[in-house]
């Protein structure tokens, strides 16, 4: 496979796989991921999954032009509904929304068995998966931010284990900054991570100028003004 098929994006994914691992690409689309591993002799086995007709296709043809049909298994199927428990030991989600990730993982959450590592790159709502995957003992071991084409994206990576470890010894406050923005991405902020929160902020202060021309104060208007007090102090 050409590597130069593969973006940054899924590069950096690729990155956080462990070397040696069995591997199901969840959403996998023309399966560029599991054939990049296959090819860099990073992985020793791989199930590409897709739940629509055309994507399925696309990885089946790309998977054989790789020359992979014997390590690399396409199934069709939505979700973990294609995994085994005990068949991987690292899943990849990458191209989704946050809560569509964190869907996926909870209707599945009993493939979840012997699996190590979730490598998850949701375009939108990362902090979704922060919260719910603390809660049920997935922990945050590492996280990246990047800019490509224009586009920001953030690479959140979780080993099973104790998901409160990188919370602890924060205060409420704190808490919620680094649920939001990533407890390891504020530590090292890079001009991706700062471009994605300053276009964060324009969209609250858009959404609360909306807001205000209602009567009243609404639960979404304070969370909104909670999350914008939030972003200002982490960009000041």
């Amino acid at each position: 496979m050409n590597d130069k098929l593969l973006s940054e994006r899924l590069k950096t994914v690729a990155n956080f796989v462990p070397v040696g691992s069995s591997v199901a690409d969840i959403g996998s689309d023309h399966a560029y991921l599991p054939c990049y591993l296959m090819n860099k002799q990073h992985i020793t086995f791989a199930i590409a999954g897709e739940v629509n007709e055309g994507p399925y296709q696309s990885a089946v043809n790309q998977v054989k032009r790789s020359g992979f049909t014997r390590e690399i298994t396409v199934r069709k199927g939505n979700g973990l509904e294609v995994l085994s428990p005990g068949e991987v030991d690292v899943i990849t989600i990458a191209g989704m929304g946050g809560q569509l990730i964190r869907d996926i993982l909870l209707e599945g959450r009993e493939k979840l068995a012997n699996v190590k590592r979730l490598v998850l790159q949701p375009n939108v709502a990362a902090h979704l998966l922060r919260e719910r995957l603390s809660d049920l003992d997935w922990e945050l071991v590492d996280e990246c931010i990047l800019e490509e084409d224009h586009k920001v994206y953030e690479v959140l990576v979780f080993d099973a284990g104790n998901g409160k470890r990188p919370y602890e010894g924060m205060s409420d406050k704190e808490l919620r900054k680094s649920m939001l923005v990533g407890p390891i991405l504020l530590k090292n902020q890079n001009e991706a991570f700062r471009t994605k929160w300053q276009n964060e902020l324009t969209k609250r202060e858009r959404i609360l100028t909306s807001l205000t021309k209602t009567h009243g104060v609404s639960d979404k208007e304070a969370q909104v003004k909670n999350e914008r007090d939030i972003i200002k102090e982490v960009l000041s």
